[in-house]
């Protein structure tokens, strides 16, 4: 059983800094990549970064380029999601993700979430 535990989330003022980690667990198989969901009240789950597992590449939504970034540690199964410069319109609930292939099938996992909430 894929457990996904997210932690470092919380109520912090504009421009503040928070740091997110996401633990993966429970599998014997490995990640194509992980990265970070986020949904705030009344709007649909937005991807937020995303990381490949092997190589590394990254990919943001163009709102938090250049404010986040997200990490891996491989061995660990753990990503990370730097956030900078923290603005009210980052408050949701963010969603680590991790996905891979089944017979070509792609198959995704998701953490329980963990609140952000940015004050003005």
């Amino acid at each position: 059983q894929v457990q996904l535990v997210e932690s470092g989330g919380g109520l912090v003022q504009t421009g503040a800094s928070l740091r997110l980690s996401c633990a993966a667990s429970g599998s014997s198989f490995s990640f194509i990549g992980m990265g970070w969901y986020r949904q705030a009240p009344g709007k649909q789950r937005e991807l937020v970064a995303r990381i490949a597992t092997s190589g590394g590449s990254t990919m943001y939504a163009t709102s938090v380029k250049g404010r986040f970034t997200i990490s891996r540690d491989s061995a660990r199964k753990t990503v990370y999601l730097q956030m900078n410069s923290l603005k009210p319109e980052d408050t949701a609930l963010y969603y680590c993700n991790a996905y891979r292939l089944q017979a070509g099938v792609p198959l995704n996992y998701w953490g329980q979430g963990t609140q952000v909430t940015v004050s003005s």
